[in-house]
């Protein structure tokens, strides 16, 4: 996150911007530990995050660049390493199912919105188009893709706004519990033996406070649905 890196240099390096740089000890780049993270999920969608950004940028002059090349050189060299080992995953529900997402697919969470029908679709996960910023997405029902007993997006209390190759889907859901980090080397192959639709979607499975939660392949399920809808 080179953003945080200019950020965190300007303050480091300056007696005029007085604020606390709260991301870098609570937040995505300390210990996590930061309530709002179960909220907005990257410090990037913070308004913290935001003002702090305006306040450094609003500066009458920036420090010396070496002192930020420096910091960006350091940030280069370590998170290649912590990021072979380490991942990230926002957790959330569908009906009975624990899934995860990686984080970087994640744009937003926001509450579930109105949802407009599309004539003549036939793949009955695709619920219609819904207004995402004043944009049409379309917004499929993840539980009826996976085959997920007993899920309904009409009961839906969030809605995931996904990204893939430029392309934004939404997905409703039942319940977001945050992101999730954890070691690639915990990550256990999906079971063979169980014939689910969403099998087929499954990268791995992931233990998460006792529960078993599927890592889905966002990049699979995008190109699954670009083929139903052409």
């Amino acid at each position: 996150m080179l953003e945080a890196s200019l950020i965190q240099a300007n303050l480091a390096n300056s007696d005029e911007v007085a604020i606390d740089a709260c991301w870098g000890s609570i937040g995505t780049r300390g210990d996590h530990s930061c309530p709002r993270l179960q909220e907005f999920f990257r410090c990037l969608n913070c308004p913290t995050y935001a003002a702090g950004a305006a306040r450094v940028l609003d500066r009458p002059a920036l420090v010396e660049t070496d002192a930020v090349q420096l910091h960006w050189q350091r940030d280069e060299q370590s998170e290649p390493q912590r990021d072979s080992i380490t991942a990230s995953a926002l957790i959330f529900r569908i009906g009975g199912e624990w899934l995860g997402l990686p984080t970087a697919a994640i744009v937003e969470v926001i509450e579930p919105r109105s949802i407009h029908s599309l004539p003549h679709q036939v793949n009955p996960a695709v619920l219609g188009l819904t207004n995402i910023r004043g944009a049409l997405k379309i917004c499929v029902a993840l539980g009826r893709m996976l085959g997920i007993v007993g899920s309904n997006e009409k009961t839906a209390m969030r809605a995931l706004v996904v990204e893939h190759e430029q392309q934004m889907l939404v997905f409703p859901v039942d319940e977001v519990v945050g992101v999730h980090r954890y070691a690639a080397a915990t990550l256990q192959a999906p079971p063979s033996t169980v014939q689910q639709t969403g099998t087929a979607y499954t990268l791995a499975v992931l233990s998460w406070r006792d529960n078993k939660v599927g890592l889905l392949d966002g990049g699979l399920l995008f190109y699954a649905l670009n083929r139903s809808l052409t």
